[in-house]
């Protein structure tokens, strides 16, 4: 075989393994997607302050009179 067959051949097989390499990677990462947003909510919630529970204000009895302009 020619040497600039070759050059071609060899520069041609080098970019496929390259983005072979990402499309692997890319499957990967979209496998992983699940377990790393569920892992996140699960730091966020640790994280985040605990809510306080609103006891009710008592219905619209009066809404009219505290709600004038």
């Amino acid at each position: 075989m020619p040497v600039f067959v070759e050059a071609i051949m060899v520069v041609l097989i080098m970019l496929a393994c390259f983005f072979g390499v990402f499309l692997l990677l890319f499957l990967f990462a979209l496998a992983l997607f699940p377990v790393e947003k569920s892992l996140s909510k699960m730091v966020w919630d640790m994280t985040a302050p605990p809510r306080t529970k609103q006891a009710p204000q008592g219905g619209f009895k009066g809404f009219s009179e505290k709600h004038r302009s």
